[in-house]
């Protein structure tokens, strides 16, 4: 300790990530919070509430992380937390199943009728990786198609991307990932129908599922064009193949039935996650009955998980759901709309051809002129601006996602009073970079 400092002092930046990084890799536990695509030292954040964030500097930052997602009604909302505090009072977890789990699973199946049977687990990485066994066992195939920049989670049959041409087999994209595991996961460019059917039609009754994100958050945001989540449904069907939309980001995000709802897509398996646990570890996989009834013990597929069904993230899951009526879905639309309007106002101001995108309220500023439609066009973004343009936001106390190949989030907490502030904060930055 300095003579300056006392026991009260908090660290400064520099001295909190320099500890880190003895004893956490990259002094952080999940990459992207590493600021690693935008340089800097990251943020340390000590509390947050409704749309704002408070670093352990104690500056304060209108947010649009959300924590990724989860945080839709905005942070420490009061009914979240009392529901929290009297699930702990009861125990943090029994290891025996409860009412609640079946509460949340009742929830979800009302709010989305794909979903005959829910299976509830840890993560949005448990859920994809479990969909996907479900998916080659219902089938008794092993090959699955992905899109380039379509993120499902880091099991290894997903850490895979696309090659140059319009389709081809997976590569390892991480060491770890065995070439062999790499081969059965095929990859196509998001919104390319015609890369999709020539995958199926090389490999014949080989490939059990299509897993896709109906709207692309992990590159940005990319949304489908008109023809083809339904034209991925028809070739599912022509090819006896499973679709797996992966809805952790969109389910309960963009409507209230998610994605499959606002585009009217009838899934077989969907994937979940984030709002469905109000800010705490949860995920859950569920779909058609007939395939859900093959998981242990009903069935020969085996998934398990000690803390499945947590009764305190349960409790602030099924608390968050809800909250989420028609009036709260027409404010966030609303703050959405706005800000995205203001965006585009700013960049027609300054004469900038930067592409906005928008679903529900999540929605992303790509820094290119080209058209987003699918990875490949977001990847023309110049993301050395973007970085610069990240600072200058954060200088103005706006944290936007640190990665040009995120998503950023709206909440019920944001009044339009900061979508006001951050419209202003992003003419600046724009200026500023221009």
């Amino acid at each position: 300790m300095t003579p300056t400092q006392d026991a009260t002092t908090p660290p400064s930046p520099q001295t909190w990530f320099d500890r880190a990084q003895q004893v956490i890799p990259g002094g952080v536990n999940s990459p992207v919070r590493a600021f690693g695509s935008v340089g800097g030292t990251p943020l340390c954040m000590a509390r947050g509430q409704g749309a704002y964030l408070w670093d352990t500097q104690g500056k304060q930052y209108i947010d649009y992380v959300g924590s990724w997602g989860p945080m839709i009604l905005g942070h420490a909302h009061a009914e979240v937390v009392a529901a929290i505090q009297q699930a702990a009072t009861r125990s943090a977890s029994f290891g025996t199943a409860t009412l609640a789990e079946v509460d949340l699973a009742q929830h979800i199946k009302k709010t989305m009728p794909a979903i005959q049977m829910v299976r509830l687990v840890n993560s949005g990485t448990e859920a994809t990786m479990s969909a996907l066994r479900l998916a080659r066992a219902f089938t008794s195939r092993d090959k699955i198609i992905k899109f380039a920049g379509c993120y499902h989670g880091h099991a290894d049959s997903f850490l895979v991307q696309a090659g140059s041409g319009a389709a081809t087999f997976g590569v390892p994209t991480s060491p770890g990932v065995p070439q062999s595991v790499a081969a059965d996961t095929l990859t196509a460019p998001y919104n390319d129908l015609p890369a999709v059917e020539r995958l199926l039609r090389e490999h014949p009754d080989q490939i059990a599922a299509i897993i896709v994100e109906p709207i692309v958050g992990n590159a940005g945001v990319i949304l489908p064009e008109s023809d083809f989540l339904p034209g991925l449904r028809r070739l599912c069907d022509d090819h006896n193949t499973l679709l797996i939309l992966d809805e952790v980001m969109t389910g309960f995000r963009v409507a209230p039935g998610g994605a499959q709802q606002l585009y009217h897509i009838q899934p077989d398996l969907v994937t979940l996650g984030k709002i469905i646990g109000g800010g705490l570890p949860i995920g859950a996989f569920g779909g058609r009955r007939d395939i859900m009834k093959l998981l242990a013990p009903a069935g020969p597929v085996y998934q398990a998980g000690t803390l499945s069904g947590n009764p305190v993230a349960v409790a602030a899951g099924l608390t968050t759901l809800r909250l989420l009526d028609d009036n709260l879905y027409q404010q966030l639309e609303t703050r959405a709309a706005q800000l995205e309007d203001a965006f585009r106002a700013n960049l027609q101001k300054l004469d900038l051809s930067y592409h906005v995108t928008r679903a529900g309220s999540m929605a992303c500023l790509f820094f290119t002129d080209q058209p987003v439609r699918n990875f490949d066009a977001a990847k023309t973004c110049d993301t050395q601006k973007f970085a610069r343009y990240f600072h200058a936001m954060l200088d103005q106390g706006v944290y936007l996602p640190p990665s040009q190949f995120e998503a950023f989030f709206i909440s019920a907490a944001h009044s339009e009073q900061d979508i006001e502030r951050t419209a202003a904060a992003n003419y600046q930055a724009l200026k500023q970079i221009a």
